[in-house]
């Protein structure tokens, strides 16, 4: 088994699930999908080798990643509650953040980046640790993953 074949090779957001959004955030949506599927890694528990497919979407206010593999088919459902409080922050930072590039100063655009990096870390460490059971992915993965959950917490 390569470390390769533990990874995914297609994401779906559910188009029912997805909030209306700006411009800007679809780009980040599909920036995010694109730089997903080139590089990521994506162990769930138990499966012998990949390359996946994965869903996302809600039901009934709880994430739910539907992941299907060679020899793996299985839906993981994850409780929203732990995000709430850093999905707010950060739809709020990325919202000043995109008024901000349109009219600020450099250093204004500069510093709310900063707070929306932090932000956007601090929701991919949590995501890892929920998936820890359930899914083993590597950092880059759960920050692009934390960035399509957003996609589908967006409220625009």
């Amino acid at each position: 088994m390569a470390v390769s074949d533990h990874r995914l090779q297609s994401v779906i957001l559910d188009d029912e699930s997805l909030a209306a959004v700006s411009r800007d955030q679809e780009q980040e949506r599909q920036i995010a999908i694109f730089d997903l599927l080139e590089e990521n890694h994506f162990a769930p528990a138990g499966s012998e080798r990949g390359p996946y497919g994965l869903k996302i979407s809600l039901i009934d206010g709880r994430l739910a990643l539907d992941i299907n593999g060679p020899s793996y088919e299985r839906r993981h459902l994850l409780s929203l509650s732990p995000f709430r409080a850093v999905l707010k922050d950060y739809r709020m930072i990325c919202e000043s953040y995109y008024d901000a590039i349109r009219n600020a100063t450099p250093q204004k655009i500069e510093a709310l980046d900063m707070g929306r990096r932090g932000l956007h870390n601090e929701g991919s460490a949590l995501l890892q640790q929920r998936l820890a059971e359930k899914v083993d992915i590597d950092v880059d993965t759960a920050r692009r993953l934390f960035t399509l959950i957003c996609a589908l917490q967006w409220r625009g």
